[in-house]
């Protein structure tokens, strides 16, 4: 049961941007959850220089099998050319609270 479920780690420009990709995700059920960290500073290789931002992350808790879907769905609504969307599945946990993720997404999965 365990591999049915995955944490999604995304970057996103603002707090206020990932707090809208985030809410949208809960309202559509692609997510139970989501945690928002602001203020946190970036630094990466963009275009041959090396940059330093402000980011938000946004770590999401989903079904497996609704990861396509969260993936387009924060595509559409990113404001980066090339967003930072990283599955990580989910090798263990406390069993109610996977249950929990599983019940509060997608029910036709």
């Amino acid at each position: 049961m365990k591999e049915e479920t995955t944490l999604v780690y995304i970057t996103a420009g603002s707090a206020e941007e990932a707090r809208t990709i985030g809410r949208k995700l809960v309202e559509e059920r692609l997510a139970a959850s989501v945690n928002i960290y602001s203020n946190i500073q970036s630094i990466y290789w963009w275009e041959g220089l090396i940059r330093e931002e402000p980011e938000a992350v946004i770590i999401v808790k989903t079904q497996t099998a609704l990861l396509s879907e969260v993936i387009e769905k924060v595509k559409a609504m990113h404001s980066y050319e090339l967003p930072c969307i990283l599955s990580l599945p989910i090798a263990g946990g406390h069993g109610p609270f996977l249950d929990w993720i599983r019940e509060e997404t997608k029910k036709e999965v």
